[in-house]
């Protein structure tokens, strides 16, 4: 019975599917539009001389058409990551292309979403944040919810104990950039500015397993370990992230 009230509360808390599938469809039309505007400037750097001016544009357009299009790129997973510049709630500004070298877990979050509720309860995330080294990997969770702000953002920090920042995006530009459409949605960066991972923080969308199969955890450790992501996409669960005009 308790299984069942639980269940029935996450569902209720949630987006209905069909805005969920709604996002989806709009998510993928981003993505084909952005691989093809990948691929035309790989292939202008491609066609282009070693050692010549044109090569040198060709090249600096991919790099700045990953860094500098947050909010005109939608991330697909193998593509370099949108870049993005955001406020935490301390007022610290984070800029992903800062942290090349390094490799970054992004974690959509909203502390009202009983899923997020259930996760930081069981310390899903923040226990995971310890288990890798510091030097190497950059944990922040972002909060695109409309209503969003730095107080509310800084009393979950400190009543669960977070050692990461939670950054402030309220216009929902970086959100709809990475196509997150649930909290939590998760994302695994590379050290070269690469998506490789995107999907579900583990298998287990009703918190029923008790030993869940942590897909974050196998893409950063694959990543340590300098091999491939087991597994690079997975379907996202949790609630709809709560943008503006949603």
């Amino acid at each position: 019975m308790k299984n069942w009230w639980i269940a029935a509360a996450l569902l209720g808390a949630c987006g209905s599917e069909a805005a969920t599938e709604a996002t989806r469809e709009a998510t993928n039309a981003a993505n084909e539009a952005t691989n093809a505007a990948t691929a035309a400037l790989e292939q202008a750097a491609n066609a282009a001389t070693p050692g010549t001016t044109a090569e040198n544009a060709a090249q600096n357009a991919v790099q700045n058409a990953a860094e500098n299009a947050g909010e005109a790129l939608t991330a697909v997973v193998g593509q370099p990551a949108p870049g993005f510049q955001l406020t935490d709630q301390a007022g610290q500004t984070h800029r992903l292309a800062d942290l090349r070298g390094k490799i970054v877990v992004l974690e959509w979050i909203n502390p009202q979403c009983p899923y997020v509720q259930r996760h930081y309860q069981a310390r899903t995330m923040t226990s995971l944040v310890g288990a890798f080294p510091a030097d190497r990997v950059v944990w922040l969770a972002i909060d695109s919810s409309h209503f969003v702000q730095p107080e509310g953002s800084e009393a979950w920090r400190t009543e669960h104990g977070m050692t990461y920042p939670i950054l402030q995006d309220a216009s929902g530009a970086v959100g709809r950039a990475y196509g997150a459409t649930t909290t939590p949605n998760m994302y695994v960066i590379d050290a070269q500015g690469v998506l490789r991972y995107q999907g579900a923080i583990d298998d287990d969308p009703r918190g029923r397993v008790e030993t869940p199969r942590n897909y974050v955890r196998e893409a950063v450790q694959a990543l340590l370990d300098g091999g491939q992501v087991p597994t690079p996409q997975t379907q996202p669960y949790g609630c709809s992230v709560k943008y503006e005009d949603a």
